[in-house]
C-alpha cells in the first residue's frame, strides 16, 4: 500500500482495518470470478459536490490486492459534477468487489462533509465570517472528518480537548461565576493557552472582556444581540456565533460582523455526496 499522506496515515489504518473486519469474507465474488479475474472500475460523480477520502478509496483497494492501481482523475478539495469519473479502479475481481461497499463508505461520507462545508462557505462569502467546525465528530473519525472541513473551505477549531480551554455554561455555573471559571483556568494555564469563554447574553459579554478574554462565544443569541455585541466589543476580541446555525441563517449571522460562525451540522448532519463505483470494460 502506498504511503498515505496526513491524517491519512495517522487515522484510516485501524478505521479501514475495522471496516473491513465486519463486513468480510465475501461469499458472492469468489463463486463468480477465479482467483486472478482483472476488472475495471470508475468511481462516478451522480450529483454535485466536493470530493474528498481518495486516498482511503485507494488504500481500501491496495490493502486487499497488493497489485491494485488506484489513478484519481481529481483531488481531495476539488469541485466535481455529475458524470465525472473521479477515479478508476484496476485490481483483481475479487478484491474490488469485495471493497467496493467500504471504500464507497469512506469516499462517500468525507465528501458530504466537505460538499457541505462549501456550501456554508459559499453563504458567507464577501463577508469577512469564517466558518468553524466542532467536536461534534464522528468517534474515530475526527482528523478525517475535520480535513474534510478543510477540503470545503472551512476552518478547524479546536482538534481536541487539548489544544485550548474553552469554559462552557457547565463549567461558568459549577464554578459559581464566570470570573470564579477565568480565574481558575488562568491559575492553572497562564497565558500560555488559549482561552475561548461562551457568552449567554450582552452582560456576559462585558464580564468576559472586563476580564481580558480575546475570543469570545455568542452562543445561540438573536441576530440583534450579535449585532450589540459585536458594537461593544469594538475589535477587542474575535466573535464567534455558535448554536443553531443552518443555511438558511448562517448569511444573515456573517453579515453581524462577527469573526467566526462555528457549524456542528458540518461533520454530525452532512448527507454523503452520491458516488458509485461502476465496472467498466
Amino acid at each position: 500500500m502506498r504511503t498515505l499522506p496526513e491524517p491519512y496515515a495517522t487515522s484510516l489504518p485501524p478505521l479501514l482495518a475495522a471496516a473491513l473486519a465486519e463486513d468480510l469474507p465475501d461469499l458472492t465474488a469468489p463463486a463468480v470470478f477465479p482467483p486472478g479475474t482483472p476488472l475495471r472500475a470508475v468511481l462516478l460523480v451522480k450529483a454535485p459536490g466536493v470530493i474528498c477520502g481518495l486516498p482511503a478509496l485507494a488504500a481500501t483497494f491496495e490493502l486487499l490486492d497488493g497489485t491494485a492501481e488506484v489513478v484519481p482523475a481529481v483531488a481531495d478539495g476539488d469541485r466535481v459534477e455529475p458524470g465525472q469519473v473521479a477515479a478508476e479502479v484496476r485490481a483483481d475481481a475479487c478484491a474490488l468487489l469485495a471493497g467496493e461497499r467500504t471504500a464507497l463508505n469512506f469516499v462517500c461520507h468525507l465528501s458530504g462533509v466537505a460538499t457541505l462545508t462549501r456550501r456554508f462557505v459559499d453563504a458567507v462569502a464577501g463577508t469577512r465570517c469564517q466558518v468553524l467546525d466542532t467536536r461534534k465528530t464522528t468517534p474515530g473519525w475526527r482528523r478525517l472528518e475535520k480535513w474534510a472541513v478543510r477540503c470545503g473551505g472551512g476552518v478547524n477549531h479546536r482538534m481536541g480537548l487539548f489544544d485550548a480551554a474553552m469554559l462552557k455554561d457547565n463549567h461558568i455555573d459549577a464554578a459559581g461565576s464566570m470570573a470564579r471559571a477565568i480565574e481558575l483556568v488562568r491559575s492553572r494555564h497562564g497565558a500560555g493557552i488559549p482561552l475561548i469563554v461562551e457568552c449567554r447574553s450582552l452582560a456576559d459579554v462585558r464580564q468576559a472582556l472586563a476580564s481580558g478574554v480575546t475570543h469570545i462565544m455568542l452562543d445561540n443569541m438573536d441576530l440583534a444581540a450579535m449585532q450589540a455585541a459585536v458594537e461593544e466589543v469594538g475589535g477587542r476580541a474575535r466573535l464567534e456565533a455558535s448554536g443553531g446555525v443552518s443555511l438558511d441563517t448562517v448569511r444573515a449571522i456573517a453579515s453581524t460582523g462577527v469573526d467566526y460562525v462555528s457549524v456542528g451540522a458540518l461533520t454530525h448532519s452532512a448527507p454523503t455526496l452520491d458516488l458509485s463505483l461502476k465496472v467498466r470494460p
